[in-house]
């Protein structure tokens, strides 16, 4: 009964145009987990043994809301249904590594050691190279880049297909990544292999994160840039999409109807479904402060007169 419950309310969301994924797993668990200790309606109680089952508070708080959502849908069907209440468990501080925003210089350095950084396997030379500046040079997410075919460079740019939420979007090339990108497409087409993606693993098929990840510490590491984040962290791949993000709107001009449409076009090509998303990417740069100031004398000034 409770199993059947959870497929009606996970096509009722996807219905809605929710991906649900992660939630419908989350879900079909604690359904199995509740049925069998024999209990075919939700209760408080097992909610809460069930979300112990969590790595951290964070997630068990994510997993108990989950179960209770299901719950405020499901009592509506059938009043024997519990409906936890929603702050059993209290919400902790959400814990976001400070982004570190690359200087123009880093990324140059990075990009030059990208070659000797790769592992003596890798059967495509320069492929990291090309890699990593395509991830700087577009804002996309590692995942996405990694996800790329050989067919999804087309004469307008690159089709990202492997989005986070399983949306499609282009992505117009700067000619002189094109270049880049088209010589790396030349030397990937003398590498014979059963996979279709664009950048391959040193065994074969595409190239997987951890490979890549390895690749990317090794450049840190001959780049001079190891610990130098907040905290002596060393930076992160994730931020070359935060430095995208924030150096496209240092060059935006600064006008109060020009950044409004650049936070929407922006938040369009990194591919975010809500805004409120791409302002998490942004930080305060001394180029940005100094706009922001700029605007802040001028508006008073304008005030006073």
């Amino acid at each position: 009964m409770l199993s059947a419950a959870v497929e009606r309310h996970v096509a009722l969301m996807r219905a809605c145009g929710f991906v649900f994924d992660t939630q419908a797993t989350q879900l079909a668990g604690f359904a199995a987990f509740a049925g069998a200790r024999g209990e075919p309606h939700v209760r408080t109680a097992t909610v809460l043994d069930w979300s112990r089952r969590a790595g951290s508070h964070a997630q068990r708080r994510i997993v108990y809301l989950t179960v209770r959502r299901f719950a405020l849908t499901a009592v509506t069907e059938d009043a024997r249904h519990e409906v936890p209440p929603p702050d059993l468990l209290p919400q902790t501080a959400r814990q976001r590594p400070a982004p570190y925003i690359y200087a123009p210089e880093e990324i140059a350095a990075l990009v030059s050691v990208a070659d000797r950084a790769a592992s003596w396997r890798c059967r495509v030379p320069g492929q990291y190279r090309v890699l990593f500046g395509l991830v700087a040079a577009t804002g996309m997410r590692i995942s996405e880049a990694l996800g790329l075919d050989l067919a999804d460079l087309t004469p307008d740019g690159l089709l990202i297909r492997e989005a986070k939420r399983r949306g499609r979007r282009l992505l117009p090339l700067h000619p002189s990544v094109e270049v880049e990108f088209k010589m790396h497409l030349t030397r990937r087409a003398r590498v014979r292999d059963a996979s279709d993606a664009i950048f391959l693993g040193d065994r074969g098929g595409r190239l997987c994160y951890g490979t890549a990840r390895g690749a990317f510490r090794r450049m840190l590491a001959q780049a001079g840039l190891e610990g130098v984040a907040k905290g002596g962290r060393n930076p992160r791949i994730h931020d070359l999409r935060h430095t995208f993000a924030v150096r496209s709107l240092e060059a935006c001009d600064p006008g109060r109807g020009d950044v409004a449409r650049h936070m929407v076009a922006l938040s369009s090509w990194l591919g975010h479904v809500n805004i409120v998303d791409t302002y998490w990417y942004l930080e305060g740069t001394p180029t940005l402060l100094g706009q922001i100031a700029d605007r802040t004398e001028a508006f008073a000034a304008g005030a006073s007169s």
